[in-house]
C-alpha cells in the first residue's frame, strides 16, 4: 500500500493525497440516513482529467477500488468508499471555464457548486435550472445521480439541462461527448448513458449545460386541501390550464408544520383552515412581465378554488421562505428523527393511489411515513418513521414493489448507490440488469468503479 500511496502522490502531489489516519471523516459518508460510514485508505485531489486517468490506470493496477465525490450530499450512499479504496474529490476541479452566451450553454469542471455556478450566471442573465434542494450540491454530483427537485416539473432533470460531457474510462482515456449542441443523432448517446451512473461507468471530468434567461418576476401561490387526493387531482387542472408552473408541490400537513415550526415562518394560514387542512398544494409562477404574473396569479388562484382548495394564499414576505424551506426539507425530516427517505416516481395520474396504499402498508406494520413531493412530475418524498430495521427493510420492499407495480421507479433523483442495491436486484427485470453488467464490463473491466452500486452484485 506504501507503494500505491507513493504513485498517488506523484501524480497529484504529497499535499494533495491523505491517507490513512490523516483522512477527515467527513470523506467517509454522504447524507444517507442509513448507510454507515466507512474509512477510505486514500483520497486524492486531481486538479485535470490528465491526473484523474493516472488515478485510475494506477488504480486499476493494484485493484483498489475507487469513488469519485463532490460534496457529498447524495442521500442514497453513492459517494460512501469502499475499504481500502481511493476517494478521488472533484474538490479543487470547480472552476466555470466559460459562459457562452449565444448558445446559452456554460462549461464547468464537475466540483463547481450549484450555488457558486448560479453566482456566474446571473451577471449573464442566465441561469442553470436544475436546483436539488441543496446549494452546496456539485455540478458533478448532479449528473451522477441525475438530481431532478422542484423546478424539473418546467426544466426537467439533470440530463434535460446537460448537453456534453469531458469523461475519463477506468482505463485511462479520456472522452468527450456531446458539446454545444441543441440535438445530436451520430451514435450512442453515451452521454445519457454515464448521467444517472453514479460514477461506476467514468468519471465526469467537465460538464457543458444549458442556461436559461432568468425570469424576473414571480410569484408563489399555497392552496390547503381538506385530503391528498384533492391536491392531486388538482394538478392536473394546473398542468391542462397552460399557466406552466415552474414549481408544482405537494406538501402534507404533518411536513408543513415541521417546515413552518422549525424555521418559525408564519404563513397567514388561517386557524380554522390549517385544523382541517390534510395537506397543501405549492405553485409558483414566473415571467418577464410582472403584469402577466400577477394576472396568471389571479386566474390559478381561481382555478384552485374551482376544484376545492379552502382557499389561496400568495406567499409573500416570510412565508415566501416557505419555497426554500421546501427544498431543504430533508434536513426538517432529518431534524424531527425520520428512519428513512423515501424518493419512489410514478406516473403522475397515480400518485394519489400510491400514497393511499402505502399509508395502508404503513399502518398495517405500526409504522409511520410524512411528506412531500414533486406533484407536477409524479415523485414522491416520504419520511418513515420505522425503527426496527428488519421491519423496515420488509416495508421499503413492498413500498418499491408498489410503485413498480403502478409504472414507476424506486428513485426519481436520489439514486440507487448503496441504501437502494438490494432492493433494485431484487425488484428489477432480471434482463435489464444482465444487460447493465455487460455495459458495466465495457466500461470498466477491472471493475474498479463504484463497485456495490447499480448493476453490481456486491452491496
Amino acid at each position: 500500500m506504501n507503494d500505491v500511496a507513493a504513485r498517488f502522490a506523484e501524480i497529484v502531489g504529497d499535499t494533495n493525497l491523505l491517507v490513512g489516519a490523516l483522512i477527515p471523516p467527513d470523506y467517509g459518508h454522504d447524507e444517507a440516513l442509513t448507510a454507515v460510514p466507512r474509512q477510505p485508505a486514500f483520497v486524492a485531489r486531481p486538479e485535470s482529467a490528465e491526473q484523474v486517468a493516472a488515478l485510475l490506470v494506477c488504480a486499476g493496477e493494484h485493484g483498489v477500488p475507487v469513488t469519485a465525490r463532490g460534496s457529498a450530499t447524495g442521500l442514497s450512499g453513492a459517494a460512501r468508499p469502499r475499504p481500502g479504496g481511493l476517494v478521488i474529490s472533484f474538490e479543487r476541479m470547480n472552476a466555470v471555464l466559460e459562459i457562452d452566451a449565444d448558445n446559452h450553454v456554460a462549461v464547468v469542471q464537475p466540483g463547481i457548486t450549484l450555488a457558486d455556478l448560479d453566482e456566474r450566471t446571473a451577471a449573464a442573465g442566465l441561469g442553470y435550472t436544475v436546483y436539488p434542494g441543496e446549494l452546496s450540491a456539485t455540478v458533478g454530483g448532479n449528473v451522477g445521480t441525475n438530481a431532478g427537485g422542484m423546478r424539473a416539473v418546467k426544466y426537467g432533470v439533470t440530463r434535460h439541462n446537460v448537453v456534453g460531457l469531458q469523461a475519463v474510462l477506468p482505463t485511462g482515456e479520456i472522452i468527450r461527448t456531446g458539446g454545444k449542441l441543441a440535438k445530436i443523432s451520430s451514435g450512442y448517446d453515451l452521454t445519457q448513458l454515464i448521467i444517472g451512473s453514479e460514477g461506476s461507468l467514468a468519471l465526469v471530468t467537465e460538464v457543458t449545460v444549458k442556461l436559461h434567461p432568468r425570469m424576473p418576476h414571480g410569484a408563489t401561490v399555497l392552496a390547503p386541501f381538506t385530503s391528498v387526493d384533492e391536491v392531486l387531482r388538482s394538478v392536473v387542472k394546473v398542468i391542462d390550464s397552460g399557466l406552466t408552473p415552474h414549481i408544482c408541490e405537494y406538501v402534507d400537513d404533518r411536513t408543513l408544520r415541521a417546515i413552518s415550526d422549525h424555521l418559525d415562518l408564519d404563513l397567514g394560514i388561517r386557524d380554522a383552515v390549517r385544523d382541517s387542512a390534510a395537506a397543501y398544494l405549492m405553485v409558483a409562477l414566473e415571467s418577464r412581465d410582472k403584469d402577466r404574473v400577477q394576472a396568471d396569479v389571479m386566474e390559478l388562484g381561481g382555478l384552485l378554488l374551482d376544484v376545492g382548495a379552502m382557499d389561496a394564499y400568495v406567499l409573500e414576505g416570510a412565508a415566501a421562505k416557505l419555497v426554500e424551506a421546501r427544498e431543504k426539507s430533508f434536513w426538517t425530516a432529518k431534524a424531527i428523527g425520520v428512519d428513512d427517505i423515501i424518493d419512489v416516481v410514478v406516473p403522475r395520474a397515480a400518485m394519489p393511489e400510491f400514497l393511499r396504499r402505502t399509508e395502508e402498508l404503513v399502518t398495517s406494520r405500526d409504522a409511520a411515513v410524512a411528506g412531500c413531493g414533486h406533484a407536477g412530475d409524479g415523485n414522491v418524498h416520504l419520511g418513515l418513521f420505522c425503527p426496527d430495521e428488519e421491519k423496515r427493510k420488509t416495508l421499503l420492499t413492498e413500498i418499491f414493489a408498489l410503485g413498480m407495480e403502478l409504472g414507476g421507479a424506486i428513485s426519481g433523483e436520489h439514486g440507487i448507490g448503496q441504501t437502494r442495491s438490494a432492493y433494485y436486484l431484487q425488484l428489477e427485470d432480471p434482463a435489464k440488469i444482465a444487460l447493465m453488467r455487460r455495459i458495466k464490463a465495457s466500461f470498466d473491466p477491472a471493475g474498479i468503479l463504484n463497485p456495490g452500486i447499480l448493476p453490481a452484485t456486491e452491496v
